[in-house]
């Protein structure tokens, strides 16, 4: 079958064609995307078109579906013609009930008048009921006297159809619909999450599709478990919508182009160019913080730092489409200045110091708080990185061993993902890898760095390779601010950005900074690199 899509915003019209089963329409809330699927509808020419939408189905609508072959004006020639269809039905839930209940009909009377036939056709009605009973193995539907009622395989107690819950309706619906449809149509499915629980779901949708593998499914959706629980889905993701011209900003993505969650709520909402983040939004320094720091972006908490590295990743091979900047921030923890050069070429952002925590005790930070707060930041400072010298100095061998740990395990990965012809090229290779890695030289090299950073005073050498979750508290940087404890301490960093003031200033440019970013090119460059050409 082939799909016209709509117009695009320069006239163009994108076609969709061969073995396309499935077209997810995706967008932000105000973005078009229902006026999308009107137009792709009203623009099928020939081909029939069908249109479900269960809360309408269940609710009730203004006006009736005028579509050819659609439930209400199936429903309406089937009152004229028959005289065993009533004709008070109000909602297409209750005429696709009638429907079913009609074909039953219609079907014993072709079997009575046929005379020779022992078999029973299948109907549509046999079709729903197995399919109901598929997804609701607990419930049984019987035919009654002309009308169909419930029953749980554990209660003797019937009920009718009305009685149903929505979610059962909009199923009930959902396969008595879809077996009704014209042949071949493209069935127009608006809101297909819409009453159903994310655990049957995609097992519904299968199932009809199964049904009706003759028609092309259009689903207007923002529910990002359904469209992951499509296979091949061909996706249009619709950004906006010009009025006047009656015309979209679209875009097809990539066939197979993985739809993660963060990617996926991000494209269709952000306006702004996105910084995925450690953390979460709730709890998290770094959801707190970073917004109030980069004030251009949209800042999208993903937990892990793997999943800032991947979303970044995927969202920029998808620049061609979205048109967002994007970025992430990730820890420096342990990482060396090649390991950080490189995430910095991808776009990933990696301070200057270890950790978030480390972020709160920089040097213009702790004199900005200071000074907030009525107190000398040069004596308060300086008791600061004294303490931190201190405690750094207790824990110099502890921190190098990390270091030395976490180079060694980078370097194995990196060796071992090496390939060999056969095994025993690859057990030499790992007998002579600790005399390749050197661990001993790498920690006592680690050691002499660091002691020379504490015997020096070097603060920021300190913070940049200096884990330690707890350093705000046993720096007792709060007290000395003034404050009454930690969170005393990060709720003013916060409370402070959260206003215009010099304090405000100095903290945002003394972060800036220590991501590499030159003040003046903020947040356009890093460390010279235009961020728009990195690949």
């Amino acid at each position: 079958m082939k799909i016209t899509l709509p117009p695009q915003l320069d006239g163009t019209r994108d076609i969709l064609e061969g073995n396309v089963s499935n077209v997810m329409i995706i967008g932000a809330n105000g973005s078009g995307k229902s006026r999308f699927t009107e137009r792709l509808v009203a623009d099928a020419g020939d081909v029939p078109v069908f249109r479900m939408s269960s809360l309408t189905a269940i609710y009730g609508s203004t006006q009736p579906d005028r579509l050819p072959g659609s439930i209400d004006e199936l429903y309406v020639e089937a009152a004229d013609r028959s005289p065993f269809m009533r004709g008070d039905h109000h909602t297409q839930f209750e005429r696709v009930m009638a429907l079913l209940l009609l074909d039953e009909v219609l079907a014993l009377l072709r079997h009575k008048h046929a005379g020779d036939s022992e078999v029973l056709e299948e109907t549509c009605l046999d079709r729903v009921i197995k399919a109901w009973q598929d997804v609701f193995p607990e419930s049984r539907i019987l035919r009654e006297s002309g009308r169909l009622i419930f029953s749980r395989s554990t209660d003797e107690n019937t009920y009718s159809q009305m009685r149903l819950s929505d979610g059962e309706k909009a199923v009930l619906y959902i396969f008595g619909a879809a077996v009704l449809a014209p042949a071949g149509a493209i069935v127009a499915v608006d809101s297909p999450g819409m009453f159903l629980h994310p655990s049957i779901m995609g097992m519904i949708w299968d199932r009809v599709e199964a049904m009706r593998p003759d028609c092309t499914w259009v689903y207007t959706t923002h529910d990002l478990d359904f469209v992951a629980s499509r296979m091949h889905p061909t996706v249009v993701w619709v950004r906006g919508y010009d009025a006047e011209a009656q015309s979209w900003d679209y875009a097809v993505l990539p066939a197979g182009t993985p739809l993660s969650d963060e990617v996926y709520t991000t494209i269709v909402g952000a306006r702004k160019p996105v910084l995925f983040i450690e953390g979460d939004g709730t709890h998290s320094i770094d959801g707190k913080l970073y917004p109030l720091i980069f004030t251009n972006y949209t800042v999208r908490p993903l937990g892990s730092c793997n999943k800032v590295i991947e979303a970044t990743r995927t969202f920029n091979d998808l620049n061609a489409f979205h048109h967002l900047d994007s970025h992430g921030i990730v820890d420096r923890d342990r990482r060396d200045t090649h390991e950080v050069g490189y995430l910095r070429k991808k776009g990933i952002f990696v301070p200057d110091v270890a950790e978030i925590e480390n972020i709160l005790m920089l040097e213009e930070v702790v004199r900005a708080v200071a000074t907030y707060h009525g107190r000398n930041e040069h004596r308060v400072f300086e008791r600061v990185r004294k303490a931190v010298i201190n405690m750094f100095r207790g824990e110099l061998k502890q921190q190098a061993l990390m270091h030395t740990r976490h180079r060694v395990k980078r370097m194995v990965e990196y060796r071992i993902d090496g390939r060999f012809p056969n095994i025993d090229r690859l057990e030499e290779h790992m007998r002579d890898l600790v005399q390749t890695l050197r661990p001993r030289d790498t920690y006592n090299q680690l050691v002499r760095d660091f002691r020379g950073y504490a015997d020096s005073g070097d603060y920021q050498s300190v913070l940049r390779v200096y884990n330690q979750k707890s350093m705000v508290p046993q720096s007792n940087v709060a007290t000395m601010c003034g404050l009454r404890n930690n969170d005393a301490y990060v709720a003013s960093i916060i409370d402070i950005l959260s206003h215009d003031s010099p304090e405000a200033d100095r903290i945002r440019r003394a972060v800036i900074r220590c991501f590499g970013i030159n003040e003046e090119d903020a947040p356009a460059k890093v460390e010279g690199v235009d961020i728009s050409e990195m690949d």
